[in-house]
């Protein structure tokens, strides 16, 4: 059955490939292909697109691609929340966000067309970039947190139009992040003007830690776009519903072209130092934060002034030494802790929690990464109503880094269609192909793609509807996916019954602006 992006219903056909492009759809003679792939049983969708994935430096591991092609995802859309390794010497991300990306093997700078070459043929998965505004501020302004004058302000500008000339896809931003939260509406506004002349995509981790907050950070979504006149799009927008609903009708009434990616998981994932440090000391060289993180003056005044800010926190409070599991640490020391609380670490290592997390850092030189609970339960129906809804396209927010990530990074698109297909009929296969493939191409403008028609590219899954299942739990985040067992990209089988293949046909992806 052929699930072809339009909507539709799944009808029965044969389709060819010829190279790298599909050649017929539908009555096509079994002696005119070189290779039968008989799909009895079987659904053939356009491979799905992570609308937000940290694994631009994680695409070359072969495990990576499999837990990815194992759920049926042969496109990922990179250079997310602001923060990633072109423009510049990739040193910052590499630095900053070695707990998220980790390190890129090959890339050594300038520019964004070079990053993008990186992914040619070196990997089975195709790979879009966004350019990340932190980086460029970065780049440009290094550790300030003053507001860009006109001259920085122009530098930052060009560097995101020779990206979008490069072939990013759009600008990212990441404003919990540094030095994305110096960055104020003004600042942004400026940024998006160049993205909005090139018809691409502002993509926005925004402001204020989501859920309650998240109407101030979509007041200043609306204010960008109203006043660039960029497209918009929310990273990993997760509220509750009867929250994220009516802002959504607001931003669609007042003409605010938004759309959104949000993924079917409860918990979260970021870097530890994110809630538990103040942003003043954040933003400092790893270096300095390391003599800090090793004062007892410097523990003293964060345990007396900051941790009580932590305490009241809205996604924590004080319960956050329980809420906050170990995924990646970079210590070998403290390998023990994957997969523990702050608090069943703390126990273990005979400390409190403050300093226990605290050790961590320090001797992880900051490079850690956390799952982090929630102080609500929401149920499946109420994730149905977000997921379901029009503006939504499917996104990971995968990390690929450590020994216990979050199990987003090899669960979600399975659980997609087992959980909200399959079981609970929130999407048809048809409506759940538009989510995962359809809408996100067209978002990001990847050309001919995200559509099974002649013409367009043969990024291509076979699924087997009966069998489609995420296994990555909290538990066992790294457990493969099952029920996808075929996938092409480019034409080129890269995944049989179940398997990475030789060829690696991936590519980065270069805009294609519409109408081209």
């Amino acid at each position: 059955m052929i699930v072809d992006g339009s909507e539709g219903e799944p009808y029965l056909a044969d389709l060819a490939i010829r190279g790298d492009r599909i050649e017929a759809v539908g009555d096509v003679p079994a002696e005119s292909g070189d290779v039968d792939v008989d799909c009895t049983g079987r659904l053939l969708m356009p491979g799905f697109v992570d609308a937000h994935s940290h694994g631009d430096g994680k695409v070359f591991d072969p495990d990576v691609q499999l837990a990815l092609l194992r759920q049926g995802v042969t496109t990922l859309i990179g250079g997310q929340d602001g923060v990633s390794y072109a423009p510049g010497n990739g040193h910052y991300a590499a630095e900053y966000f070695a707990a998220i990306n980790g390190p890129h093997p090959t890339y050594r700078g300038s520019r964004v067309s070079h990053l993008l070459t990186t992914y040619d043929h070196t990997t089975r998965i195709n790979v879009a970039y966004l350019v990340p505004a932190g980086t460029v501020r970065h780049e440009v302004m290094g550790r300030s947190t003053a507001t860009a004058t006109a001259q920085e302000m122009g530098r930052m500008r060009y560097l995101i139009t020779e990206g979008l000339r490069d072939g990013a896809v759009g600008l990212s931003s990441g404003l919990d992040y540094v030095p994305g939260l110096y960055s104020d509406t003004a600042e942004l506004t400026a940024l998006c003007e160049p993205v909005a002349a090139a018809g691409a995509v502002y993509v926005t981790h925004m402001r204020g830690g989501y859920e309650a907050n998240s109407a101030a950070g979509v007041s200043e979504i609306a204010a960008i776009s109203r006043h660039s006149g960029v497209r918009t799009h929310i990273s990993h927008f997760h509220a509750a519903a009867d929250t994220l609903l009516p802002i959504l009708a607001g931003l669609r009434n007042d003409g605010i072209d938004t759309t959104f990616d949000a993924y079917p998981y409860t918990r979260g994932c970021t870097l530890l130092a994110m809630p538990l440090l103040p942003p003043e000391l954040a933003i400092r060289p790893v270096d300095e934060i390391l003599v800090e993180l090793a004062s007892p003056k410097t523990r003293a005044a964060l345990r007396r002034d900051w941790f009580p800010l932590v305490d009241q926190k809205p996604s924590l409070g004080p319960e956050w030494p329980t809420m906050i599991t170990l995924g990646h640490i970079r210590a070998p020391e403290y390998a023990w802790a994957h997969g523990l609380t702050i608090a069943e670490g703390a126990v273990r290592a005979g400390v409190d929690v403050i300093d226990f997390a605290l050790d961590v850092l320090l001797a992880s030189q900051l490079e850690v990464n956390a799952i982090m609970a929630v102080r609500y339960a929401r149920p499946v129906a109420e994730l149905g109503r977000i997921l379901s809804h029009d503006q939504h396209v499917g996104g990971s927010d995968g990390i690929f880094v450590g020994a216990h990530p979050h199990p987003r990074a090899h669960g979600t698109f399975a659980r997609y269609l087992r959980e909200f297909v399959r079981e609970h009929n929130f999407y048809t296969w048809a409506v759940a192909v538009a989510h995962l493939a359809t809408r996100p191409a067209e978002i990001f403008q990847l050309g001919q793609r995200g559509r099974l028609a002649p013409g367009q590219i043969a990024d291509l899954i076979v699924v087997d509807p009966a069998a489609v299942v995420d296994r990555a739990t909290y538990e066992h985040p790294l457990t493969l996916a099952t029920g996808i067992g075929d996938v092409f990209v480019a034409g080129e089988r890269v995944l049989r019954d179940g398997h990475l293949t030789e060829v690696l046909p991936g590519r980065g992806l270069r805009r294609v602006p519409i109408g081209r």
